[in-house]
């Protein structure tokens, strides 16, 4: 999925698309497309909170592919 970053342009607000996402879907300028905005999240805060579970990661690593296998 491509990033992209939200940028002002005089009274508008413009969301560029990376070229080649443009090229592969073959969109033109003027064309009215429908799209879904999924703010990105730092995570980075979270990093390590969870020590205090004494989860084993391998385990619950395999029982997830388990489930996305299903």
């Amino acid at each position: 999925m491509p990033t992209s970053i939200i940028r002002k342009s005089g009274n508008s607000t413009v969301l560029v698309l990376p070229p080649h996402y443009v090229k592969e879907r073959k969109l033109r300028i003027g064309q009215e497309v429908t799209f879904e905005i999924i703010p990105r999240v730092d995570l980075s805060r979270l990093w390590g909170a969870s020590k205090h579970l004494n989860i084993d990661t391998q385990k619950a690593k395999d029982e997830l592919r388990k489930e996305w296998n299903e």
